[in-house]
């Protein structure tokens, strides 16, 4: 018999997959349904933060204006549960067909999902996305692989 907090991690896990097919789907209606209302992203495009669930999806609707075709993939994915909060961590990647025809591999990112249980729903409360920099330059990194 699974316990209470396998049975949760399960369903973030369930919700990870949701994003990505959200992703790839261009979905921005189911993806709406993942983030919680009030959500506090810190995304790798400015600005710094962006609260609330419209600030969220802008970030996507600017991605998916660049793309004919999406794909997005996860790696390394870890989650902690413990009562109504969870945490995830994980490397994605964003890819595809930019509109202009050129294929991209896109470039691996480093993403922090901090989950909430409401109304029996996990979503996410806040999320990070961050690529490492270096540190002589001061520019980002984008050519690692994890």
């Amino acid at each position: 018999m699974s316990t209470q907090r396998e049975v949760d991690e399960a369903k973030i896990r369930q919700q990870i997959d949701k994003i990505v097919e959200g992703i790839r789907a261009k979905d921005l209606e189911g993806l709406k349904q993942l983030y919680a209302a009030d959500v506090v992203s810190f995304d790798v495009e400015p600005p710094l933060q962006h609260v609330g669930v419209e600030g969220k999806l802008k970030n996507w609707v600017r991605a998916f204006t660049l793309f004919q075709d999406v794909r997005y993939e996860v790696r390394d994915l870890t989650v902690a549960v413990g009562g109504d909060v969870a945490f995830g961590h994980c490397f994605g990647r964003l890819s595809g067909t930019l509109k202009n025809g050129a294929a991209t591999s896109g470039m691996w990112v480093r993403a922090t999902f901090c989950f909430q249980k409401t109304d029996g729903n996990w979503l996410i409360a806040h999320d990070q996305v961050s690529v490492p920099f270096d540190m002589a330059s001061g520019k980002g990194v984008t050519d690692l692989e994890p």
